[in-house]
């Protein structure tokens, strides 16, 4: 008699961690005064629950206990609009806008605070914002500090478009303006997220809304140069400009706007007057500022002044130490600082891979400005999607990587920049590998592929060229230069293959 083989019917359950579990863990973490595990813990939490508002609470607790004021405020208000209304909530609001300066929204905060929780733990403290605010603001012009609800999506938008959120950001002032419909300041904005997309006709729009609304708004003209002078119209900025030549503003954040935006379009006297005005009352600028102020100090003879405010930019952004503009020396012999092979092939009418060579190139360059100003620079409005985005990066604008089509072009970035290193420094025999891997991103772009594993494909595609030219070249020493596999490289040169650039 034959035994049946007996089935295994026990049924395997997959274990998947929830923001709860990492709640959790965060907790017990905070009790064992584990502040970097509970911190880790608690951003893996937000980012799987993040609409749950006890998670989001805990979380910018920390964050201010850590000081990182704004993100506190970013993760209150998600707590705020994800559930029921908890006094906790309004407590941490209070706080968080005290810190940041916001009093009048501080004292809101603390009292509705003590209305729903008037015995509550925190009563002494919201107290004690209350009585410090309200010392601070006495005297105070009601219009002075300015709305901190505003001002937070502002500055939300802002740091969305720094880190190349611009859909985000599109979304956020949009819904802004359609609550406040003279919130010119979100129109501005706006306007400039979207000419950083390419899409110049509804950023102009914009603009020409808002000095229809509020005649002779500053931010408003100073984007118009910057669009004229991104674009090269040369006539339409010369025109912008002599209108902001000849304004005189008041306000602090118009005079740092009016200099900043005369530095980029090429009047550095007039720009280091605004800046450095700025500086003997006291102003005390973001990196920004002190990079327009040194560039513009240097371009009008103020050294001086140049490395003052350049050590300035250095103790906020250390990464800036050593790149002053005047220290640069002449410029290296290398493919991207090449102008007679890049401008021809930004306006190469047949193939759109011939263009995203020249736009890497150009992002690479120390050129950039030059080349972003020469005539021959294409219309913006006329690039392909993968044209915009491969110009975005090379100004860079880094894609947040939300969506499916985002994370599958950062992969794209990445391989490039993978082979790019690997060729580094690029030299005049590097173009006809660089030319055949951008052919065969245009195909391969159009043709939907996913660019899954950016090291392999980069090595398939410096291995399909080099095997070309050199019987000799092996699949294991270049594999072995991108931390692949052969087996793996040979994957992807069947998967690149079809793309090749044959001649027809």
């Amino acid at each position: 008699m034959k035994h049946q083989p007996q089935r295994n019917n026990k049924k395997i359950v997959n274990f998947i961690p929830t923001g709860e579990f990492y709640y959790q863990k965060a907790l017990r973490a905070l009790k064992r005064d584990e502040t970097e595990k509970a911190h880790k813990f608690l951003r893996r939490a937000a980012d799987l629950s993040p609409g749950d508002p006890d998670i989001l609470l805990q979380y910018a607790i920390l964050e201010l206990d850590l000081g990182r004021f704004e993100h506190a405020r970013d993760l209150l208000m998600q707590a705020y609009e994800s559930g029921p209304e908890e006094p906790e909530t309004f407590f941490f609001l209070s706080e968080v806008h005290a810190h940041l300066g916001y009093l009048r929204d501080a004292v809101n905060y603390a009292e509705r605070y003590l209305d729903r929780a008037p015995e509550g733990m925190y009563r002494e403290d919201a107290m004690d914002i209350i009585e410090f605010a309200e010392t601070e603001l006495y005297g105070m012009p009601e219009d002075e500090e300015g709305d901190g609800r505003l001002d937070y999506i502002l500055d939300r938008g802002r740091r969305l478009m720094e880190a190349g959120d611009f859909r985000e950001a599109i979304n956020l002032l949009e819904e802004a303006i359609g609550e406040h419909p003279d919130f010119w300041a979100a129109y501005n904005n706006l306007a400039l997220a979207y000419f950083y997309i390419g899409e110049t006709e509804q950023a102009e729009a914009l603009l020409n809304e808002v000095l229809r609304g509020d005649n002779g708004n500053l931010h408003a003209l100073c984007n118009f140069a910057v669009f004229y002078y991104y674009k090269q119209d040369t006539e339409a900025l010369e025109r912008i400009t002599s209108i902001l030549l000849k304004i005189r503003p008041f306000l602090i954040d118009h005079r740092y706007k009016l200099g900043a935006t005369l530095a980029l379009v090429g009047h550095h006297q007039e720009a280091y007057g605004w800046l450095r005005g700025l500086q003997r009352i006291g102003f005390e600028g973001d990196p920004g500022f002190y990079f327009w102020l040194a560039h513009s100090a240097s371009l009008s003879g103020e050294d001086k002044a140049a490395e003052e405010a350049w050590a300035m930019l250095v103790s906020m952004d250390p990464s800036k130490a050593g790149k002053e503009p005047w220290l640069q020396g002449e410029v290296s012999e290398t493919l991207e600082n090449d102008l007679p092979f890049i401008l021809p092939r930004l306006d190469d009418s047949e193939e759109e891979g011939v263009r995203l060579l020249a736009l890497f190139l150009m992002g690479k360059s120390a050129l950039r400005d030059e080349i972003l100003t020469h005539p021959d620079w294409p219309d913006v409005e006329t690039m392909t999607t993968a044209e915009k985005l491969f110009l975005a990066n090379g100004l860079g604008h880094r894609l947040p990587g939300n969506t499916a089509a985002e994370a599958m072009y950062n992969r794209v970035f990445e391989a490039t920049g993978l082979l790019a290193e690997r060729l580094a420094p690029l030299k005049e025999e590097d173009a006809p590998l660089l030319e055949m891997w951008f052919l065969i991103c245009s195909r391969a772009l159009a043709d939907g592929y996913l660019f899954r594993n950016p090291p392999a494909i980069a090595a398939a595609a410096e291995y399909m060229y080099r095997s070309s030219k050199n019987p000799r070249a092996t699949k294991k020493e270049t594999a072995a230069s991108y931390g692949v596999s052969p087996k793996t490289l040979t994957k992807y040169v069947g998967d690149l293959f079809p793309y090749l650039p044959f001649p027809e």
